[in-house]
């Protein structure tokens, strides 16, 4: 019997780490053992997951969920048992929304695995806050149906970047959420890098709560 072709190289870089935040994020491995799903409602990130797999030629197809009507999101399927395997050495498992726990990740890359953790489960948001003249707040978080994983990930970022943030519950997941100190830091840490793949939207939201505050500060 021959043995399995892998489409991904499994080798690590910062595109890889990123595609390995992006899977444990928005990603789910089929129970048949081969296939990988990627669902997200920006175009945009379905082109980064084929990019940082090396997979240029996979088809982004289109669907519904939640018994919607319109096909609004857009979602890359391949089969590849090989890299099936190693996700699931590495942590990875079907349904893993509420059991995942750590993901082994070099430490030299872990910035990149954070980066697409954010670009496809995080968010950011800011407001003014009226308690104080002209105080403008923002922050980052991250949300997961896993509290085991929450917390690994709030650990390996404080271990790692000293940047610090706090888990709260939300209504059907809990989130690991940074305030504005912690929230500049850890975005030095995600986009430190030249020539790296990044959710252009939420960047950009990063980069106009910046430029409010760097306004107020003159």
């Amino acid at each position: 019997m021959a043995k399995p072709k892998g489409k991904v190289k499994v080798v690590w870089s910062p595109a890889f780490a990123y595609a390995i935040g992006l899977l444990v994020s928005d990603g789910n491995l089929s129970p048949d053992g081969r296939h990988i799903v990627f669902t997200s409602k920006d175009e945009e990130l379905a082109q980064h997951f084929i990019s940082a797999l090396g997979i240029d030629g996979q088809h982004i197809g289109k669907k519904a969920r939640g018994g919607e009507a319109e096909k609004r999101y857009f979602v890359v399927q391949f089969s590849d048992i090989l890299f099936y395997r190693f996700l699931v050495s590495i942590g990875l498992m079907p349904n893993k929304s509420l059991v995942l726990h750590e993901v082994d990740v070099p430490e030299a890359l872990f910035s990149h695995f954070v980066r697409g953790l954010f670009d496809g489960d995080g968010t950011t948001y800011s407001y003014w806050d009226t308690r104080w003249k002209s105080s403008f707040m923002y922050y980052a978080a991250f949300a997961s149906g896993s509290p085991k994983f929450l917390r690994w990930l709030q650990r390996k970022i404080a271990h790692l970047y000293n940047v610090r943030g706090a888990i709260g519950k939300g209504n059907r997941t809990e989130h690991l959420t940074y305030a504005k100190r912690a929230t500049k830091m850890l975005v030095s840490v995600m986009y430190q890098n030249a020539g790296i793949l990044f959710l252009t939207r939420k960047h950009l939201k990063f980069l106009e709560a910046f430029a409010i505050v760097s306004t107020l500060s003159k």
